[in-house]
């Protein structure tokens, strides 16, 4: 996927169920971190399992989440004005090594979330396609089995709430894609948990903004 967007911005723990199966609280603040922008890959293409995830044991997750794309640069939004400043959403996957995100990287998220094919995303679709973002369904599916099914209505912290918060004092660009976090049923909060490996597929839907659809492959 080229050109990359100027940045991905993730927000982690924006589900209070998936907060809760991942060990932690609901947040009262967003929590905020970035994925390299060369992550980005588009539906069809493979999530390569580089061979450095070797290092911590099995721990690649997926995680459906709505993307939201900025179409203009934005800072200090009033919250009332936020959506004016989308141009499209696609569905996305935040793609996630475990043990590099909690451990491998001294406590940061982003070194576990940003390793290349780990943010796929779909086609844009354009915003006016979309009345409502809090009022989406997102269904992530391994290998046919229904593993995530929620609604974006249950975000801690709404799409609107994340532009204006994230654009104070700080410039958001234009095409700066925003993912919104994901809801409960990930691979690491399972029991055992289950972890993607080579010839997986991973497919998540929301209904009204498009599919994705993306096989794994481990690096040998």
């Amino acid at each position: 996927m080229r050109p990359f967007p100027p940045a991905i911005i993730g927000i982690g723990r924006n589900y209070a169920d998936h907060a809760a199966e991942m060990g932690g609280k609901a947040p009262t603040r967003p929590v905020v971190f970035f994925k390299n922008p060369a992550s980005a890959v588009a539906s069809g293409a493979d999530i390569v399992i580089p061979a450095i995830c070797a290092e911590g044991g099995p721990q690649v997750d997926y995680e459906g989440e709505l993307a939201v794309i900025l179409g203009r640069d934005a800072r200090d939004v009033p919250e009332a004005l936020a959506l004016e400043f989308v141009i499209g959403y696609a569905v996305a996957n935040d793609v996630s090594a475990r043990w590099w995100q909690k451990e491998g990287a001294g406590g940061q998220f982003s070194r576990g979330k940003s390793f290349d094919t780990f943010c796929p995303l779909s086609a844009m679709v354009p915003a006016t396609a979309v009345p409502d973002p809090q009022s989406l369904t997102i269904r992530t599916r391994i290998n046919g089995e229904l593993r995530q099914d929620a609604s974006t209505s249950q975000m801690l912290f709404s799409v609107a709430r994340l532009i204006s918060d994230l654009s104070r004092g700080m410039t958001l660009l234009k095409g700066t894609v925003l993912l919104t976090g994901s809801p409960s049923g990930v691979g690491h909060a399972r029991t055992p948990p289950t972890y993607l490996k080579d010839g997986d597929r991973v497919d998540i839907e929301i209904p009204g903004v498009g599919t994705l659809s993306n096989r794994v492959v481990e690096q040998r």
